[in-house]
């Protein structure tokens, strides 16, 4: 019998509807369906318990895979998850603007036309000069919206040794301080 424990901080409450487990804070809520045949999530006390009889390499894997997303919604709910780019230029003065969940890019590598990255939604955008600062209950929305950023301004038909404009991810998703 194989058994991974996931420990409920204190200011998260847990929720298991079948395979759908929810998780609700000050932050937020998040939910997700874990389901597999061979594994059970149950809930004892102040833990997460994830139990398997079969104790095969894909099963555990798996296990260990449940184990980090119920912590990072753990944390996510509890505490949040922030995570900064950095516009870098040195060809064209680039522009940054809000627009809704969008996030435009103007004058990038003197283009007429504007880029747009999509911010998914849960996720709060902020832009202080040529900082970008991002910030979610959601560790992977938080993660793609970044993604959204970096590949929107992704340099084509260029040496890229030269012209090393673009906005670039200058720390991974980690939980907020101070809350």
């Amino acid at each position: 019998m194989l058994e991974y424990e996931v420990e409920i901080k204190e200011g998260a409450e847990v929720t298991l509807d079948g395979d759908k487990v929810t998780f609700k804070g000050a932050k937020g809520e998040l939910s997700r369906e874990f389901s597999h045949p061979k594994i059970k999530v149950e809930k004892k006390d102040a833990k997460i318990v994830i139990k398997s009889e079969d104790e095969g390499k894909r099963v555990k894997s798996m296990m260990g895979t449940w184990r980090a997303h119920m912590n990072n919604m753990i944390t996510g709910v509890t505490k949040g998850w922030t995570c900064s780019l950095k516009l870098v230029y040195a060809h064209f003065p680039v522009k940054l603007e809000q627009k809704d969940r969008h996030l435009l890019i103007k004058n990038f590598i003197g283009a007429r036309s504007d880029r747009t990255a999509d911010v998914l939604e849960g996720v709060e955008m902020k832009l202080e000069g040529d900082t970008i600062k991002l910030s979610g209950a959601d560790k992977e929305k938080v993660g793609q919206s970044a993604a959204n950023i970096e590949h929107a301004t992704k340099v084509r038909g260029y040496d890229r040794r030269i012209f090393q404009d673009g906005i670039y991810l200058s720390g991974k998703p980690v939980p907020m301080e101070g809350e």
